[in-house]
């Protein structure tokens, strides 16, 4: 079975994965406004658009903390449960921030969805309390 420490790892990596992902979005805003005349000059344009703009860089450093200590947590963790449980709390987290940044994240079949997964999530926890053959 996971130790305490190591879900709560799991969950803030979740937290940082699923919470930034709105912001991001956000961040890219005005992206497409970017113009330039060849395909070089554009990509350095659009990547200084978004390192120059806190509203992207922020939220995408959160991001890669994440990212890191999901690399760090995976050294203790069984992939059995890591894996499932950022990926689907990741989502839970996403939809949540949206809403609460007044995007519009798909109604009551949204909760059904968050629901099921939360169970799922649940079940993956207990299940990882099994011995090791």
């Amino acid at each position: 079975m996971a130790s305490l420490g190591e879900l709560a790892a799991l969950v803030l990596v979740a937290v940082l994965w699923g919470g930034t992902n709105p912001f991001l979005k956000q961040g890219t805003e005005g992206l497409e406004k970017v113009k330039r005349g060849t395909q070089s000059l554009q990509l350095l344009a659009e990547i200084k658009f978004l390192c120059l703009n806190y509203k992207y860089v922020v939220p995408f450093v959160l991001n890669q903390c994440g990212s890191l200590v999901y690399y760090l947590t995976l050294a203790s963790t069984d992939l059995t449960l890591a894996v499932p449980l950022c990926n689907s709390l990741a989502l839970i987290f996403t939809l949540a921030t949206g809403k609460l940044l007044g995007e519009n994240i798909g109604g009551a079949r949204a909760a059904v969805g968050m629901l099921l997964t939360t169970l799922g999530v649940g079940l993956c926890i207990a299940g990882s309390g099994g011995e090791e053959p």
